[in-house]
């Protein structure tokens, strides 16, 4: 086996499938039993109003993605997957969280009309 630059990138891919599961299991961890929902459905680094009402869908992204890749990772080293599987699994599993995360984000946080926004903003006095 001759290292190159695709071995060396295929090395990167499945090393970082270890931090990846651990984060994404944090993220359901925190959200199924510490009731943490400061993480549910970012925009801009906020969450919405009812972080509560997205967080079950969060959860599910984040426990699906992470047992997905726990099971490449295992089908890796086990030898039960072979180069084209686990590289197509490990590459959908991250573009589809990814993808997911960021439309419940802006699912969460709909678009508010400037003029309803400046009217919000006015003391009730004026109004």
């Amino acid at each position: 086996m001759i290292f190159n630059a695709s071995i060396a990138l295929n090395w990167i891919l499945f090393l970082a499938l270890f931090p990846i599961a651990f984060f994404w299991f944090r993220r359901a961890w925190r959200i199924l039993f510490k009731r943490d929902f400061s993480e549910v459905a970012l925009k801009r680094g906020m969450p919405p109003p009812n972080p509560a009402r997205y967080a079950p869908f969060t959860l599910a992204i984040n426990l699906i993605g992470g047992v997905v890749i726990l099971f490449t990772i295992f089908g890796i080293v086990t030898g039960s997957m072979d180069f084209d599987t686990w590289t197509a699994t490990a590459g959908v599993t991250i573009w589809m969280k990814f993808f997911l995360d960021f439309a419940l984000g802006r699912h969460a946080h709909p678009i508010v009309p400037k003029r309803k926004k400046l009217d919000e903003t006015q003391p009730t006095a004026q109004k």
